[in-house]
């Protein structure tokens, strides 16, 4: 035997056949003897809602399992209805639904014998009546009975009826109830929503000091009310989509029909309508789905948890995409300056919001480029440095065994895994994670010779700029490529570097954010009215974002502050 053999006899695992499973499948197995098999195929033909409970009955005991399901509910009960009675069949899932609001609209009303039920059969109803030279014209509408249960008999603000076992099975499954009545081929779609939901707190991630302290909730229906709340207007449109072929999530792309560009609109529709995954269960899963390719992997798509913040991108002419389940609103487009702002910047003056964004930009440089300049100069540009500090240098690394690689990969990996321990501990000893991390570990490091104090206090000025990024997604992004300019400083110095930042500005000027250049405004640089990264003054803020190519250009008057010239 060679050593090949030999090895492989020894590490390599060779199941028995007693050890094997085999589990087959029916091998005439298809979809027109077992219809449920295309689970959650759009090709799938709609199954029309047939005449007789009963087959609709056994039809719906099929496809939700009722043998194994426990809190499926299916309630029968006779319906009252102009003098006649009907079976009829409400299903819906325990636990989703609001109890009282079943109970006192919905089977009351169709159970009891109230004035409603009770007229007899041969009443018609009257639908408009008119009086021309003394004489009363009236129309009449024969009796309908869909019509008739859901404009008399069930008082619900939320009723419609449908009429394929697909939609019924949809609203079942969000929480309504379905009501299937003999000889009637439609079902009734009643809301009774009224499963637990957390309530609306304050933001946790986009703190700022003056902005509006309301946060987006898991629930779609109360994100769109909040931002309805700040845009206050007709023109605001939120059009439902549903994403995933088995989940059915429910999305909603909102956009003001007035000023957004309708191309942009057409193409986050388009985006959304052609993607074939089963489920979809977060917004951060419809970012990746819907971002434009690019070899640089930076976020430009802006994703927020504050609708003030979705409601001021909204007037702008961008467009907001909602996720059922989510509390994060995702905006569309995004360039490189938005990741560098805050919802905070419009509420200061122009003086001090610009001072904080310089900071920022500042911040950005240093996340990723002071590691790399420290193992640049030290290792191959010490000239540059003053000699005493250079002395200085020295003299703290005279104990330290390692190369300086080593040591500043050691400090980085260790203030990343101190950064995601104290995201992953829950919040009481979170603070204490970071102390003990920062203080301790790095105090004995010192102590113990294994790296330098000055490469501390990089990695800790590195670290701190690193949180100074609004935006967590661009941050990330930073961190990421801080370790390739750190080997791009170890092996080439400035040369290293340099090439390194071309390479990752034509990577950047060359990414797009749904047909909209990723560096607009700065590169090819070109005044564009609106795109500036700097805030002029708040009666100057006259322009939209010019690259959006809004229907209404300006947001305000050229005189804004008409009281100064009065």
């Amino acid at each position: 035997m060679n050593l090949k053999e030999i090895l492989s006899s020894l590490f390599t695992y060779t199941p028995d056949n007693k050890d094997t499973y085999n589990f087959n499948l029916v091998e005439d197995f298809n979809t027109k003897q077992y219809p449920d098999s295309n689970l959650g195929n759009k090709s799938n033909e709609q199954t029309k809602v047939f005449p007789s409970l009963t087959v609709n009955t056994d039809y719906l005991k099929s496809k939700y399992n009722l043998l194994i399901n426990s809190d499926i509910i299916f309630r029968d009960f006779v319906l009252n209805a102009r003098g006649k009675q009907y079976h009829a069949l409400l299903v819906f899932i325990d636990g989703m639904i609001n109890t009282k609001i079943m109970n006192e609209f919905i089977l009351e009303p169709l159970m009891m014998r109230n004035r409603n039920n009770l007229f007899d059969n041969s009443q018609n109803r009257v639908i408009s009546e008119a009086v021309a030279n003394n004489i009363t014209v009236r129309k009449v509408k024969k009796f309908n009975l869909p019509n008739y249960i859901s404009s008399c008999l069930v008082p619900q603000n939320a009723i419609k009826q449908v009429s394929t076992f697909e939609e019924a099975i949809s609203g079942i499954n969000s929480g309504n109830c379905a009501l299937f009545v003999d000889t009637l081929d439609v079902v009734f779609d009643i809301e009774v929503k009224g499963f637990n939901q957390r309530g609306i707190e304050k933001p946790s991630n986009e703190i700022v000091i003056k902005g509006p302290h309301e946060a987006f909730v898991e629930n779609i229906r109360t994100n769109t009310s909040l931002i309805r709340r700040f845009v206050n207007n007709e023109h605001l449109v939120i059009e439902n989509l549903n994403v995933g072929n088995i989940t059915k999530t429910k999305c909603g792309v909102c956009y003001v029909s007035g000023i957004a560009n309708e191309d942009l609109i057409a193409e986050v529709k388009f985006r959304m309508n052609n993607l074939d995954v089963d489920s979809l269960l977060s917004a951060g899963q419809l970012e990746q789905l819907i971002t434009d390719s690019s070899n640089l992997n930076a976020p430009q798509l802006i994703s927020t948890e504050r609708p003030d913040k979705a409601a001021s991108y909204l007037l702008d002419g961008r467009v907001i995409i909602l996720v059922n389940g989510s509390p994060y609103a995702i905006i569309t487009p995004g360039i490189l300056s938005d990741f560098l702002s805050s919802p905070d910047d419009k509420n200061q003056k122009a003086i001090f919001s610009n001072f904080t964004k310089f900071i920022r930009l500042i911040a950005a440089f240093i996340t990723l480029l002071l590691p790399g300049l420290y193992i640049a100069i030290t290792s191959f540009h010490q000239e540059i440095l003053p000699t005493e500090l250079l002395f200085s240098i020295l003299a703290s690394r005279a104990n330290v065994p390692f190369p300086i690689i080593f040591e500043l990969l050691v400090l980085e990996l260790s203030f990343e895994l101190i950064r995601e321990a104290g995201l992953r501990v829950p919040s009481p000893i979170g603070p204490t994670i970071g102390i003990v991390g920062a203080l301790v570990m790095g105090q004995a490091a010192v102590s113990a010779g294994i790296v330098s104090p000055i490469l501390i206090i990089i990695v800790a000025i590195t670290g701190t700029a690193s949180f100074a990024i609004p935006d967590y997604a661009f941050g990330f992004h930073l961190r990421v490529y801080r370790f390739v300019f750190i080997f791009l400083g170890y092996l080439c110095g400035f040369l290293g570097i340099a090439l390194g930042l071309f390479a990752y500005m034509i990577a950047t000027c060359d990414s797009k954010s749904f047909g909209v250049p990723y560096t607009v405004g700065i590169s090819p640089f070109e005044r564009i009215k609106g795109t500036s990264y700097y805030l002029p003054a708040i009666e100057k803020r006259e322009y939209r974002s010019g690259f959006l190519n809004s229907k209404k250009e300006t947001k305000q008057g050229h005189i804004s502050m008409k009281w100064k010239r009065t």
